[in-house]
């Protein structure tokens, strides 16, 4: 049985709410895969070191997707924090102008 362990990286981009959030179902796709992949490893055939070794490559690729992942959970909550604000401001001074109406009779 061979195992093939393939690396990639990508750095979130700054792009709307959608991309945000398919690069994050894309990369806990890739998380099961390797996570999969950690398991297989062990029923795969190579010698103890060998397996060990691409245990270590698969978990460090892991982690990375962690981290990738969490970047984007960030930039995701940033930008509703951001949207919620906008429309904060927005009720304020939709209440503030109700306020400081002038009523003019001719």
């Amino acid at each position: 049985m061979s195992i093939t362990i393939s690396a990639t990286s990508s750095s979130p981009s700054a792009g709307n709410s959608s991309n945000v959030s398919s690069q994050i179902e894309q990369i806990t796709q890739k998380i099961i895969k390797l996570t999969q992949q950690l398991k297989e490893i062990t029923s795969g055939s190579g010698s103890a070191e060998q397996k060990k070794r691409q245990q270590e490559l698969v978990q460090q690729q892991i982690e990375m997707l962690e981290a990738q992942l969490q970047q984007l959970q960030q930039q995701q909550q940033q930008k509703a924090q951001a949207a919620q604000q906008k429309a904060d401001m927005a009720n304020e001074i939709k209440a503030a102008s109700g306020d400081h109406q002038i009523d003019i009779y001719v």
